[in-house]
């Protein structure tokens, strides 16, 4: 079993920034499941029922196993629910399932130590295992930090020495939100205040030469959260570790937002080979995260025999968020938002009804266009021509001889480099690169020009990296179109390829606009793109639910409630409302929420104005009500279109 990193391989968050190779990590038992080394991606999720609730958490539990659950993870926020986890064991094992159980655990030190003795994990949060917040700013001096760290590693030592005596395996999981009021006051909320939590906690365990690690960086941001593990991994790797990497976007939300937000964080990472289990945090079901979760996987078990002999001086930072600066061109790059690309060349006729589809609607008795929020920028006609008035608000792109041809004020070109070498179209062109053929960046024209990039090869990240780094070399500021294209029919699967191989570079800062094809619906590509570029924080179209899964400490039901408030507030572009179960994961979880509605106990809710509770112990017949009314009273209402 490989332990340790040679030195050599301490350079980089991953192997290769042009291959695709796994992080190999050391190997952690979880009762008869291995997770890290070359084991399979494990795939884990969290009961919501209360685990005082045997039955209701057995049953849920079969549910979850039965569809390809292999870690079974169970609240435990007091004495009692951690000892009732042996009674939930036990009966499991009597009906012939021995999958792992993991406890976790949230200010209750007890708790996590009579859970060592009874299952097979334990997960604790650095930021609230031996620290409270009250979102107080602290002035460390050296030796109050140094103290503060003593106080901690007194009351954790005896966790690890117990997990270390029972062969108990723990995950150290960070959480973006619920970072500690001293870390906070010292590294601030960042990625590198999560890393400083989880190592002062990874720091104790080896100290006690106990191993047994698995360690997560969870944020619903997902830029913060790839950052975090990134940063994590080179720090690990300066230090000769490599602890095996729990993936997961928490409070990602429900539907289709759930699915791309998660496989936009998940999905950076294992890019770059990284990631040994995953949990994909949809606010529905349990046993409804474990398709998701197993679908993204197997995007990264399919191997490519294709490697990229490529390297390059350029460093990039891949540790906080910057926009590749690129020249402004109609609305394309420059300060622009990223824009979005609707696709009507496979029509055999285009009428105004086709833009429908795409965020725009057509009043016949008003004579006029309606332009909805997520409304597509571009659309591409490939050979075909319309002949009808659009809204100013969009433009054309077709194919250079039928652009040639008809030579609309409101159309540009699309050629191959070949073409434009032959005609030299004047003014903005499209410029179609394909990455798989043999081509020299140096000999693309820059003037006016903007880059539609595509590769058709399965690993896409790498060999759009390459010529991310290429144009670095040359300083070559054009701006840069994403364009993927698949052939997947099932929406789910698409989902989660698409927000995998587009939503890296977005994080990443590259790529001013984004263009899918698959054989799916107008309205589902926009709404996927949309979703895409809002998942990565690069454009904002709609409200953002920041809702977390749903446990067995939730206080009311998370599905209702967050439909309920997503059918009154789904109008108010740019708003960011947390939705959270319980006050483990209140303001904290919600982190850069706008407003908050949070279970204090049952049947009342507290809400939020970020993070600050404004109203207490509202019923949670009235809270609804109440949150829109915060929101009024706040400047942010603006009443839905009828």
């Amino acid at each position: 079993m490989h332990n340790f990193l040679k030195m050599s391989e301490q350079d980089h968050f991953c192997k290769d920034l042009f291959n695709r190779e796994r992080f190999e990590t050391r190997e952690v038992k979880v009762g008869n499941t291995v997770i890290g080394g070359n084991n399979p991606i494990r795939v884990q999720s969290m009961t919501t029922t209360d685990t005082m609730d045997t039955e209701g958490s057995v049953e849920q539990s079969i549910r979850m196993i039965d569809a390809g659950c292999e870690l079974v993870r169970l609240t435990a926020p007091s004495k009692k629910e951690a000892e009732n986890l042996s009674v939930i064991k036990k009966e499991l094992l009597r009906r012939g399932y021995d999958t792992p159980l993991v406890a976790d655990i949230h200010f209750t030190p007890n708790a996590a130590e009579i859970a060592a003795k009874l299952i097979e994990k334990v997960r604790v949060n650095p930021g609230n295992y031996a620290d409270k917040k009250k979102f107080e700013e602290i002035d460390y001096t050296e030796e109050s930090y140094q103290a503060e760290l003593l106080r901690i590693e007194e009351k954790f030592t005896p966790l690890v020495l117990l997990c270390k005596e029972q062969g108990t395996a723990m995950r150290i999981g960070t959480n973006h939100g619920s970072l500690s009021d001293r870390i906070l006051s010292r590294f601030g909320d960042t990625p590198e205040g999560m890393v400083q939590s989880a190592m002062e906690f990874i720091h104790i365990c080896r100290k006690n030469n106990y191993h047994e690690l698995i360690i997560s960086m969870k944020a619903s941001n997902t830029l913060v959260m790839v950052q975090a593990y990134r940063l994590l991994v080179q720090r690990m790797k300066e230090q000769g570790m490599n602890y095996p990497l729990h993936l997961g976007v928490t409070e990602a939300g429900d539907g289709e937002d759930g699915r791309i937000k998660s496989a936009v964080g998940i999905g950076a990472l294992m890019e770059d080979g990284l990631g040994d289990t995953i949990r994909v945090s949809l606010t529905e079901d349990p046993e409804l995260e474990i398709p998701v979760a197993r679908k993204l996987i197997q995007k990264f078990d399919k191997i490519e025999e294709y490697k990229l002999n490529y390297s390059s001086n350029i460093k990039l930072d891949y540790f906080n968020h910057n926009k590749r600066i690129t020249k402004s061109l109609l609305n394309i790059g420059g300060s622009n938002t990223s824009i979005v690309f609707a696709d009507l060349s496979k029509k055999n006729k285009i009428v105004s009804t086709n833009f429908f589809g795409f965020g725009y609607s057509y009043s016949e008795q008003l004579d006029k266009w309606n332009i909805f929020d997520q409304a597509a920028d571009f659309v591409y006609l490939g050979d075909q021509t319309i002949d009808f008035e659009i809204p100013g608000t969009i433009r054309l792109v077709q194919n250079y001889q039928t652009w040639e041809k008809h030579r609309r004020s409101d159309a540009y070109p699309f050629c191959t480099l070949k073409e434009y070498r032959q005609n030299k179209p004047g003014g903005i062109v499209f410029l179609y690169v394909d990455l798989d053929t043999e081509y020299s960046a140096s000999d693309l024209p820059t003037e006016d020009t903007v880059y539609v990039v595509e590769t058709k090869r399965q690993q896409k990240t790498q060999v759009i990296r390459k010529f991310q780094y290429e144009l670095a070399e040359l300083n070559n500021t054009s701006p840069v179109i994403l364009k993927l294209n698949y052939e997947l029919e099932e929406l789910e699967n698409l989902q989660l390829y698409a927000s995998s191989d587009a939503g890296i570079h977005f994080i990443d800062g590259f790529g001013d606009g984004l263009w899918i094809t698959a054989p799916r619906s107008l309205v589902d590509l926009n709404s996927l793109s949309f979703g895409i570029l809002q998942a990565t924080r690069t454009r904002i179209s709609k409200t953002e639910y920041i809702s977390c899964p749903s446990c067995g400490r939730t206080l009311f039901d998370l599905q209702e409630t967050t439909g309920k408030i997503r059918e009154r507030t789904s109008h108010l572009k740019g708003i960011k409302i947390g939705i959270m179960g319980c006050i483990v994961n209140g303001p904290g979880e919600m982190a850069d929420a706008d407003y908050g509605y949070v279970g204090t106990g049952p049947g009342k809710i507290n809400l939020y104005k970020e993070k600050t509770v404004v109203r207490k112990n509202v019923s949670e017949a009235e809270a609804v009500d109440a949150l829109i009314e915060l929101i009024r009273e706040n400047g942010d209402w603006i009443e839905p279109n009828k």
